[in-house]
């Protein structure tokens, strides 16, 4: 395998916390990259380009070789991130279709939140390879439109969902394989993953436990934990988004769920949750994702959620009240 890749054009599509960190670091070691971004942030790029703070990587200034404001806008590339937000893939995919920027050969890979996204763009992009992914990292847009992001760790999970990835189909093995060589040299920390579907599930199961039960209360981690009545809830969000997961297929183990509740009594006391916030803030907010998908899931599958969807009441209520005072 060819280790330069500086024939591949690559576009990110969301230039937010996670996206504007991996445009960057691709931007820094490959020349055509390029980035999607609407606004404000996109009027930064084009002048600034894209900044990086990170506490990994140290100071970056990414240009990326294209800047546009929509995805149809774009020529044809050979891999395209997907790093919006789940509530706007729908508009993404739109865009993506209206243009000529996914050709026969072009990969997709969504680094999103969420569990459906992958097979969102599976149904809408049949013929083309789509590689899923599960990301751990803290990252966040400042205001500048600068990207920071915080503390020792921005790993990426990759692999072809539904396959093990060392059966994957031939072609789509390949592409894991090369888009895995095209990540290490922009110094992207990743691995493939055996099982993706359990590494995208594991996160969204902690997600909502951690995201629901800190917005639903607007309160932090400690908040929660010296309440004996909101720890076990939290417990129990955890435990029924494991639950549906089983139900969907997912081969996940009681340990998957313990390590997930471990990590209930080792955040920091103050931590909060980009759900909590957004709320908070009067922002579109990914509670559908977290929290509804789980509720509606549960329903559709037989898999009593009651907690989860107490939790899904609480947060529409938050988000009508907020709604009603802007």
């Amino acid at each position: 395998m060819k280790t330069d890749f500086t024939d591949k054009r690559i576009a990110v599509v969301g230039t937010g916390g996670v996206g504007g960190y991996l445009c960057a670091m691709l931007g820094k070691a490959l020349p055509h990259v390029s980035a999607v971004a609407r606004g404000a942030r996109y009027e930064s790029i084009v002048q600034n380009g894209l900044v990086l703070h990170s506490d990994l990587n140290g100071e970056i200034i990414s240009r990326p070789e294209t800047v546009v404001r929509s995805s149809a806008d774009l020529n044809e590339q050979d891999y395209i991130i997907v790093a919006v937000k789940n509530y706007s893939l729908g508009d993404a995919i739109k865009e993506l279709k209206s243009g000529h920027a996914v050709g026969a050969e072009t990969v997709i890979i969504p680094v999103m939140n969420g569990v459906d996204c992958g097979n969102r763009l599976r149904e809408a992009f049949p013929d083309n390879i789509i590689i899923d992914s599960v990301i751990y990292i803290v990252s966040m847009a400042r205001s500048d439109f600068s990207i920071e992001q915080q503390g020792n760790f921005a790993d990426l999970r990759i692999g072809i969902r539904g396959d093990n990835s060392e059966s994957a189909p031939d072609d789509a093995s390949a592409a894991l394989q090369e888009f895995s060589a095209i990540l290490e040299r922009a110094d992207i920390r990743h691995k493939i993953s055996k099982n993706v579907d359990v590494d995208i599930w594991r996160k969204y199961i902690l997600n909502c436990a951690y995201n629901v039960a800190t917005a639903a209360w607007d309160l932090p981690i400690g908040g929660l934990r010296s309440d004996p009545e909101k720890s076990a809830d939290y417990a129990s969000l955890a435990r029924e988004a494991w639950q549906v997961g089983l139900a969907l297929g997912v081969p996940l183990e009681e340990a998957h769920l313990a390590s997930i509740l471990d990590k209930f009594e080792k955040y920091d006391d103050q931590a909060t949750s980009s759900l909590q916030r957004d709320i908070h803030d009067g922002k579109t907010s990914e509670y559908e994702t977290f929290s509804g998908f789980i509720v509606k899931e549960g329903a559709r599958l037989g898999i009593p959620t009651p907690v989860s969807s107490r939790y899904y009441q609480l947060i529409l209520c938050r988000v009508k009240a907020k709604s009603d005072i802007n």
